[in-house]
């Protein structure tokens, strides 16, 4: 119903934002990180969901688009409500949740409030056909381009192989990813280089 609001940032709250938009003010809840980028009097654009029930409306709103499908995606499994996705998107990225579901990472997915092992072995069942390695990847390079600068940044084909590395080395995918991912000052094309740097991030 509500796609996105666009507007000022008028007040922040423990868990949401209060978007003036039109005269009015959408109280929009967000995780805490999300919360952390944003400062009073600020414009920006909050992708949300509109999550109602008998006895209540809620606005969910996100940064990107990419959050705000990740979070319809974890709605859909069963059992995990607006709260429960809220909670694993406060404690992991979307990127994350895509290698930990793919690479059946119970440890990582478990860790967030609320979401016990079952749960979390549900989420990898019910979300595993919906995301591709392929897929995951890409987003995950998208999304670096956008907070680094052009020459720093670890080609996708690299950084694959280096995760792969990690992996057959007994990491899980999601915390190779993050050691990965914290790679800076080397030779971005050299996959060896990475793969030394990364191990030092554990």
């Amino acid at each position: 119903m509500i796609s996105f609001v666009r507007g000022t940032a008028a007040d922040i709250t423990e868990s949401s934002v209060i978007l003036e938009a039109g005269n009015v003010g959408y109280e929009i809840f967000m995780t805490g990180n999300a919360l952390s980028q944003i400062y009073i009097g600020e414009e920006l654009k909050i992708h949300t969901h509109f999550h109602v029930r008998e006895d209540v409306m809620q606005l969910y709103g996100f940064l990107s688009r990419d959050d705000l499908q990740v979070f319809r995606l974890l709605l859909s499994v069963n059992g995990v409500g607006p709260k429960g996705a809220m909670g694993i998107l406060a404690g992991i990225t979307a990127d994350e949740l895509r290698f930990a579901v793919l690479s059946d990472d119970v440890k990582t997915l478990s860790k967030a409030p609320g979401i016990g092992k079952k749960t979390a072995q549900k989420m990898i069942l019910e979300l595993k056909d919906k995301f591709k390695l392929e897929d995951a990847f890409e987003a995950k390079l998208a999304h670096q381009q956008e907070q680094t600068m052009p020459g720093e940044q670890v080609g996708a084909d690299v950084r694959q192989e280096a995760v792969e590395a990690l992996v057959a080395l007994g990491y899980s995918a999601t915390d190779a990813l993050r050691a990965v991912r914290k790679v800076e000052n080397v030779d971005a094309g050299d996959v060896e280089a990475v793969l030394r740097a990364a191990l030092k991030n554990f």
